[in-house]
């Protein structure tokens, strides 16, 4: 006897095609002189019907579709409190340090220790730009993911490639352990 795992209308991640889809259609596999059905399929509109195990239900606790918060992540300049500018000529910004913030008022974020950042100051500024990017980036990645899904027969490999890569980054990204009850322990 079979259960429905997901209805009609939700969003699914479906695993051997690496991309989120809608359910269409639940479709039961009756047997008779049997009250429930032995299996269900799910129709997601990509040409086969798929089992429960392979799909994953959207976890509604997870920021999926937050990436619109994430846009207001951006580099800032911090004085330097242990070095002065002139003591600090082989900066790329003497006298100040970057910081990542990733709240609109600048609050939060990414900072780095000074001794790490007199280390190999260009390496830390570069870090800065990527991680302020990383937002623009899941937004690319998703997009990517979403116009490859709707028709993967007509595009280059190459493109299908890069649109798997970005749906597998992510998924590192949001399905993380244990992501549902650390988000609410932060949320608190």
């Amino acid at each position: 006897m079979a259960k429905a795992s997901f209805h009609k209308n939700q969003k699914v991640f479906v695993k051997p095609v690496g991309t989120w889809a809608i359910v269409e259609k639940v479709i039961p596999q009756w047997v008779k002189g049997l009250d429930e059905p032995l299996k269900i399929h799910y129709d997601v509109g990509l040409g086969r019907e798929f089992a429960a195990t392979e799909l994953a239900a959207d976890k509604t606790d997870a920021p999926t579709d937050s990436i619109g918060d994430l846009e207001s992540w951006r580099v800032i300049r911090e004085k330097n409190r242990w070095k002065e500018s002139e003591q600090a000529t082989d900066h790329p910004h003497p006298g100040t340090f970057p910081k990542v913030v990733t709240d609109e008022k600048d609050w939060g974020g990414w900072r780095v220790p000074s001794a790490e950042y007199d280390r190999d100051p260009l390496k830390i500024e570069f870090q800065a730009r990527i991680i302020s990017a990383s937002p623009q980036l899941m937004k690319l990645a998703k997009v990517l993911s979403r116009c490859v899904a709707q028709d993967p027969d007509d595009l280059p490999n190459d493109i299908v490639q890069l649109a798997k890569q970005g749906t597998s980054l992510l998924r590192s990204i949001y399905d993380t352990p244990n992501s549902g009850s650390e988000l609410n322990k932060a949320a608190e």
